[in-house]
């Protein structure tokens, strides 16, 4: 299992519940809710990227989500060896399953800001959102996502899928912590 985005791009922080209107300087504040996302792709080469602009800018939207929440970027050889991956994590509960596919649901930006607050706010402690490979999900794999979720009914290489995912994370997540970089556009 390599790095999706470029050499060592592990990012790691949390994402807390908003607490009542306690203000940020008292000491009394609600315990944190962790939520790992994990950006996972499914490249059938293990050699350097492509194109170091794509990674370099996938990496720079993952580290800005690194403020909010903990994001771990990975790639995998198979459809095979992801879900083989899923089935080894460990924890209170799975991880949850994101697929993104030509065939999937399309939601807007505040739409994924809604799902991922859910999720949050369930309890979920890992969410794995997966770019598929050349060919599409197989129906297994298929049965196992919760949510199978697309970026529109263009095609995208997979290094600007990358691109487009790390950047939705980031923008969702502002619009749950209430930043302007969200501003309806």
């Amino acid at each position: 299992m390599g790095s999706l985005f470029g050499k060592g791009f592990v990012y790691d922080s949390w994402i807390s519940r908003p607490s009542s209107n306690i203000g940020p300087f008292n000491s009394i504040a609600a315990a944190p809710h962790r939520v790992k996302l994990v950006l996972a792709s499914i490249s059938t080469t293990r050699t350097r990227a492509k194109s170091d602009a794509a990674a370099t800018l996938a990496a720079d939207y993952l580290a800005r989500a690194a403020r909010y929440t903990a994001c771990v970027a990975q790639s995998h050889v198979s459809e095979a060896a992801l879900l083989a991956w899923l089935d080894r994590q460990a924890g209170r509960t799975a991880p949850l399953l994101v697929l993104f596919d030509g065939q999937g649901k399309q939601i807007s930006s505040e739409g994924f800001a809604e799902q991922l607050g859910r999720l949050r706010d369930s309890g979920t402690q890992a969410v794995v959102m997966a770019i598929g490979p050349p060919n599409g999900w197989s129906p297994t794999a298929r049965r196992r996502a919760s949510l199978v979720l697309s970026f529109g009914q263009i095609t995208l290489p997979h290094e600007l899928a990358r691109v487009v995912l790390a950047e939705q994370v980031y923008r969702a997540l502002t619009i749950l912590a209430g930043h302007p970089y969200h501003s309806g556009h």
